[in-house]
């Protein structure tokens, strides 16, 4: 088990921290990803950003010299050095308060919220929160929070806990085959050098997966785009989203979801009947 952990402490420095970068929504991350989500005609480009479609910018260019063995850029820079060898992006909430134009220029405010070390069963936990400020020039068009967790790797013979069941009353859903194509194309889309995502013999034998790791943020993604799909007539206003369970590329997974109201209620559920990933939608 890591026991290298810096005291809460230690972090300080960091809450509270902001950077600022600009970027410029080009034409051609849209239609790569419009073709990776199978698009009919991924050539015909929408004119407004479609929601989640923002994280295809503002991605990191670090020097390939710092560039850490899991693929991720080493500890330090804008996010606290944290020694716990496993991070992921676990969740987030988001709120679109009007569309991005695609082609436009635009710039990205960021700030460490909040730093707090916890003690799970699987040993030390560092959950981080980051806010996300997305604006063009007539102000800013998208809020998001993202929740980033660090943790101990698992001991060797440690019980797996075993996950939630899904629910099972969706009004529409579809299944997902996660190949290794589908994760490196969205691994390149977003320039993430995870290797957890595309190399499989560092998945397996480094970080203790039964095969390749399915993106969050694609999970997310996947549930949103199904939502537009069978209700194209809907904006989306508002998003939350929480990784609860990994999904690997081993085995399809379902994206289902049921309108409430105003809400529609979203998730992933694994090939064994698991919950995979639990979200939530404001429509209007």
């Amino acid at each position: 088990m890591h026991t290298n952990l810096q005291s809460p402490d230690s972090y300080d420095a960091w809450a509270g921290r902001s950077e600022e970068c600009a970027d410029q929504l080009t034409e051609a991350p849209v239609r790569l990803m419009q073709a990776m989500l199978d698009y009919s005609d991924p050539v015909k480009l929408p004119s407004r950003l479609p929601p989640l479609w923002h994280w295809l910018y503002f991605l990191p260019g670090e020097r390939q010299s710092n560039i850490g063995p899991d693929g991720h850029p080493q500890r330090g820079g804008f996010l606290p050095p944290i020694t716990l060898p496993r991070r992921m992006w676990a969740g987030g909430r988001l709120r679109f308060l009007r569309p991005l134009t695609v082609g436009e220029p635009v710039r990205r405010l960021s700030t460490i919220r909040g730093i707090q070390t916890k003690s799970g069963r699987s040993g030390e936990l560092v959950f981080v929160t980051v806010s996300h400020e997305v604006a063009d020039a007539k102000g800013v068009a998208i809020r998001e929070e993202q929740d980033i967790v660090y943790r101990d790797a698992p001991a060797p013979g440690s019980p797996v806990p075993q996950p939630a069941a899904a629910p099972t009353d969706e009004q529409f859903g579809r299944t997902v085959i996660p190949d290794p194509v589908l994760l490196m194309r969205y691994s390149a889309l977003t320039f993430n050098g995870h290797r957890i995502h595309y190399d499989r013999p560092y998945a397996m034998h480094e970080e203790g997966y039964p095969g390749l790791v399915v993106h969050g943020p694609l999970i997310a993604t996947l549930l949103v785009e199904e939502l537009r799909r069978v209700h194209p007539q809907k904006t989306v206003r508002s998003f939350e989203f929480k990784a609860v369970s990994p999904l690997f590329d081993t085995a399809p997974f379902a994206l289902n979801g049921k309108i409430e109201d105003t809400t529609a209620r979203l998730w992933a559920r694994g090939p064994q009947g698991q919950l995979a990933m639990q979200a939530s939608a404001e429509l209007e």
